[in-house]
Order: structure tokens, then C-alpha cells, then sequence
């Protein structure tokens, strides 16, 4: 098959397009938060504190944001700042699925077929998965902890991880590509955001209970002024868990079937299946302890991050250093 290199050229021009966007993003996203509006301290709000804790507890909507008493012309500047941010984000996911397109069409077939094209395209689902839950929500404030991810892996792939477009090898010439690798893409961008809501649910946590405590603040302290509640965080890093958990258990359960397939089994316990597998159970384990033990916040947001490690170790290790049935990297 012959393989259209001006397509491919016009991809990584993209790619590196994104990249300078995104970079402008950072920077836009960096003033917003420093100089958005701040919480309200807990000290001077326990009322307040308790009735979101109850809304929450009866499924109450709350807003992300506690609007402030006085509005500055800093904070007139962060909000400028955190637009303009949102801006070039969704430019920049223009951007990244443009490459994405023109990277399949210069080799007639799906552009996830390494660790290149899977890297473009899991940073195409964290800032899609980003856009669209910004369409309900003001998610600015979370716009810089998603530029910095989705920068590393474009970084990554454009440097360390770049091959060139070519034909897919023999063993992904199969239509569940579109099924068992289309799922686990959509569910990493979900899970990066989960694990960033959950990592920052514990700088919030922290900085409350120092509130609380009337110890020394930290620098952390100043960051967590310009985030929601700890247990806004905690309950928005649960809902995306909950809600991708069913989609991820399917990509596993479409790979054993392609497995069966492809190499007249369903499960051998190749590494890349066992760290699937792996990371179901971390995942599984959250959910499990957050319904039945009542694991809530602090614990459950270290089970969601370790989930996420498993996630990056099967892709980086498993996919660069660990020989099996799923080497594709198209490092080699």
C-alpha cells in the first residue's frame, strides 16, 4: 500500500501546530489561576461547609466556584486570561484530531497503530474529554493540570515515540481495532482527568485541614484557593470513574475476544493483558471500597491515582521494555 508522505508531513505540521497552542494555552490557564477568584476560607464559611456537604449527601447540583465578595481588576484578568485558555483549547483539539485524520488518510486505516498515533490520540481524548464536560461546567480552573499531560505526550510522541506512517502489521488488520483500541483511548483521556481531579482533591483536602487546624500555610495553600471543595473534587473524580468503568471493563473484554481471534485464545496472560487486568482491578477496587466500605476521599483518591500509574506503567514499560504478543510500538 502506498503511502501518501505529504498527508503525513501535513500531520506532524499539525501536531506541532497543537503544541504551540497548547503552550499558549499553559500560559493563559497559569495567569487565570493566579489571578482568578479565590474560595471563600472554611475558617469564615463552616455554615456554608455544611450545607454543601448535605446538598451533596442528597445529590444537589453545586457550583464549582464561590463567587467572591469584591471583584478586582486582577480577577477581570484571570477570567480574560482563563477565556482566551479555553479558546486555544478547543483550537488545540481541532488541531490534534486534524492531524489525527490526516495521519489515516495518508495510510488508508486507522491512525492508532503504535505508540505514536496511540499517543496523538490519547491526547486528542484528554482535551476532547475536557471541551466537552467544559460545556456544562467552568472548568478553567482545570485547564492548566490538562495542557501540562497532554503536552508530555505529544512531546513524547513527536521526539521519543515518532514512526514513520506506514501500513498496519498483519495482527491489527482486524475491524475490533476500532473497537478494543477506540475504547481504551476514550477511557485513558477520562481516566487522566480523573486522576487529575483526584490529585488535586488532595492538595484541597490538605489545605482545608490546615484551614481548619490554624497551622502554617504552605505555597499548596494558594493553589487550592483557586479550586472547588474537596469534596466537590472527590465527588466529580467519582463520577467519571463510575461512569468510564463499564467502557474500560468492554475494551478488556473486546481484547480477549480479538485474542481469540487473532491467536486461538481468549486470555494467556501476556503482560500487556495482565496490566489490563491490573488496572480493571485498581479501578474495580475504588469503586467497590467507595460503595461498600465507604472509602471517601483521601483513600479513594490515592486507589484512582494508583489506577492511573498502572495505566501509564502498561503503556510506557509494558510497550517499551517487556516483550509479548502486543509489541506494536513500532519502536523497533
Amino acid at each position: 500500500m502506498q503511502i501518501d508522505q505529504s498527508l503525513a508531513e501535513l500531520s506532524d505540521l499539525l501536531i506541532y501546530g497543537a503544541m504551540t497552542t497548547l503552550t499558549a494555552g499553559m500560559v493563559a490557564f497559569s495567569v487565570a489561576l493566579a489571578k482568578g477568584r479565590q474560595l471563600e476560607p472554611i475558617s469564615n464559611s463552616e455554615n456554608r461547609s455544611i450545607e454543601i456537604s448535605h446538598q451533596l449527601k442528597m445529590g444537589a447540583t453545586t457550583t464549582l466556584e464561590t463567587p467572591s465578595v469584591t471583584t478586582s481588576n486582577a480577577e477581570g484578568a484571570g477570567r480574560r486570561a482563563g477565556n482566551i485558555g479555553m479558546a486555544v483549547m478547543w483550537l488545540s483539539t481541532i488541531l490534534i484530531g486534524g492531524a489525527l485524520v490526516l495521519r489515516g488518510l495518508s495510510a488508508n486505516r486507522l491512525p492508532w497503530g503504535n505508540m505514536y498515533e496511540f499517543s496523538i490520540a490519547a491526547g486528542f481524548s484528554i482535551t476532547a474529554a475536557y471541551c466537552a464536560l467544559s460545556l456544562k461546567r467552568d472548568l478553567r480552573w482545570l485547564g492548566l493540570f490538562i495542557t501540562i499531560p497532554v503536552l508530555l505526550a505529544l512531546g513524547l510522541a513527536i521526539t521519543v515515540l515518532y514512526t514513520e506512517s506506514a501500513p498496519l502489521v498483519p495482527a491489527l488488520r482486524s475491524y475490533w481495532l476500532a473497537i478494543h483500541v477506540t475504547t481504551a483511548i476514550v477511557c485513558i483521556g477520562a481516566f487522566t482527568v480523573g486522576a487529575l481531579l483526584s490529585s488535586l482533591y488532595l492538595i484541597a483536602e490538605k489545605s482545608e485541614d490546615r484551614i481548619k487546624a490554624s497551622t502554617t500555610a504552605t505555597k499548596l495553600d494558594q493553589l487550592a484557593k483557586r479550586l472547588p471543595n474537596a469534596d466537590r473534587l472527590d465527588l466529580m473524580a467519582y463520577r467519571i470513574h463510575a461512569f468510564m468503568f463499564p467502557l474500560w471493563t468492554f475494551s478488556v473484554i473486546a481484547g480477549a475476544i480479538w485474542a481469540e481471534a487473532a491467536w486461538g485464545r481468549y486470555w494467556g496472560w501476556d503482560p500487556k493483558e495482565t496490566w489490563a487486568f491490573i488496572t480493571w482491578v485498581i479501578y474495580a477496587a475504588y469503586l467497590h471500597a467507595r460503595a461498600t466500605a465507604g472509602w471517601r476521599g483521601r483513600r479513594a483518591a490515592y486507589i484512582a491515582i494508583a489506577g492511573f500509574l498502572a495505566i501509564i506503567f502498561n503503556y510506557f514499560v509494558v510497550n517499551t521494555v517487556i516483550q509479548g504478543l502486543h509489541s506494536y510500538s513500532g519502536l523497533n
